[in-house]
């Protein structure tokens, strides 16, 4: 992917839901590589990729980030849009994606991802890093991840670069990147909410000038953050439009309607690759024999009409009103399915009520692994997109203080810090 060496540490902020690059400097101070994308330039790069028949007949193109969102919102029913793919990473159940006529195994769609972004970096990624850090989470997402299957997938996505990898707990990269802010020693918790996990590590961190300025004491995670929200949002307004809850008939009985549709529907990472011949017939034969076959109908010209990031833009436009206001409209429209309801921000802290149990439950863990109590914690720093919700930021002020609570740069710290780590002599005392 490089062709000179010897380049900065570059720190490498890859998310379920945007990925971000910072390179090492010489005074210290990384720099966030920006694109220069479609709508505006940004050093936020949306983790997606589209892809769509060649008019030469070459096989399949492909963009990623907001080229990507661009090429599919200009020909929707010939691209395949993929996003969230992340939270696959650590899945036993997932060996590929069928993507027209090609399939695409993890660390392939990692690879294409990267090169994508290497390629609308305007050159300031060509130069082959001494050093890269990776983020990784605290606790990968799925119902069972294997950890030794991820790392399996990173090494294989990430070796096209030619540079010695390392891998940092994601909250650590934020640590080290709030450290450079504080001037007087202080125990810190760093809380990182993004699509597909929420991650905290507790870290100790010394007087400026230290010869090491930071320590970490422990760490803990969870697969629930932004898109598991999502989830919630589609499963209360979404999904009973499209036939979950009802029935078809088989042999005479009546029997309830397979909940893995539903669940392929509402993940991201899996809407777009349920536009597949098998799917499709099935769904066909299910509507015939569907109680209500016009909900199984909606469902299947969503899915066809690839609709999945317009639904996607809805939920988070929803998301980010409610974190602004006390309540919201929700409205989509496409392929025969209208969707209007209002949402109070009570309602929608109630549908994610079990999820902040386990967030509770996780930052708990990171406390006791650290064997710090919550008196101890002089500092908490939240980060990531959905540490902008206010019910997120309560589980906080509720137990630390108002005063206690510190933000800034939730899409870049992590890439920041990460930057910085990777300028550091002791590199595996941080290496997950």
């Amino acid at each position: 992917m490089h062709t000179n060496a010897g380049g900065p540490a570059l720190g490498l902020d890859f998310g379920t839901t945007n990925s971000v690059v910072a390179l090492g400097t010489k005074d210290g101070t990384p720099e966030l590589v920006t694109f220069a994308a479609p709508a505006e330039t940004s050093p936020v790069f949306r983790s997606a990729l589209c892809f769509w028949q060649d008019d030469s007949g070459k096989g399949l193109a492909s963009d990623a980030g907001p080229w990507a969102i661009a090429e599919y919102m200009e020909y929707p029913l010939d691209s395949r849009f993929i996003q969230s793919f992340k939270s696959v990473a650590a899945m036993k159940t997932f060996e590929q994606a069928s993507v027209f006529d090609k399939r695409y195994r993890f660390e392939e769609m990692g690879q294409l991802f990267l090169q994508k972004l290497i390629s609308h970096a305007g050159g300031k990624l060509d130069t082959r890093p001494h050093r890269i850090v990776v983020g990784r989470p605290v606790e990968y997402a799925g119902a069972r991840p294997d950890e030794a299957l991820a790392r399996t997938r990173y090494d294989a996505m990430f070796k096209g670069f030619g540079a010695e990898i390392h891998y940092v707990y994601e909250p650590l990269g934020a640590a080290y990147s709030y450290a450079t802010r504080l001037t007087e020693p202080a125990t810190i918790l760093v809380a990182d909410f993004g699509g597909g996990t929420s991650d905290f590590s507790v870290v100790r961190v010394a007087e400026p000038g230290a010869a090491r300025r930071c320590t970490p004491l422990g760490h803990a995670g969870v697969g629930i953050a932004g898109d598991r929200f999502d989830y919630r949002i589609l499963d209360r307004l979404v999904l009973p439009m499209l036939g979950k809850g009802g029935a078809y008939k088989s042999f005479g009985k009546e029997l309830e309607i397979p909940r893995a549709y539903f669940a392929d529907f509402a993940d991201w990472s899996r809407l777009a690759l349920m536009r597949n011949r098998k799917t499709m017939n099935e769904l066909e034969r299910l509507q015939k024999t569907a109680l209500d076959p016009d909900a199984i109908g909606r469902m299947i010209a969503v899915i066809e009409n690839e609709l999945g990031y317009p639904l996607y833009d809805a939920v988070g436009s929803l998301k980010r009103a409610l974190s602004s206001g006390e309540d919201a409209h929700f409205h989509f429209a496409g392929a025969g399915l209208e969707i209007e309801a209002d949402v109070t921000r009570a309602q929608f802290e109630g549908w994610i009520a079990d999820d902040v149990v386990r967030i509770e439950a996780a930052v708990d863990r990171a406390l006791q692994v650290a064997n710090v109590g919550g008196g101890e914690i002089d500092r908490v720093f939240l980060t990531g997109g959905s540490s902008l919700i206010p019910r997120i930021r309560r589980i906080f002020v509720e137990r630390f203080g108002e005063a206690a609570i510190m933000s800034g740069g939730e899409l870049t710290s992590i890439a920041h810090g990460l930057a910085l780590i990777g300028e550091q002599d002791d590199i595996a005392a941080w290496s997950a």
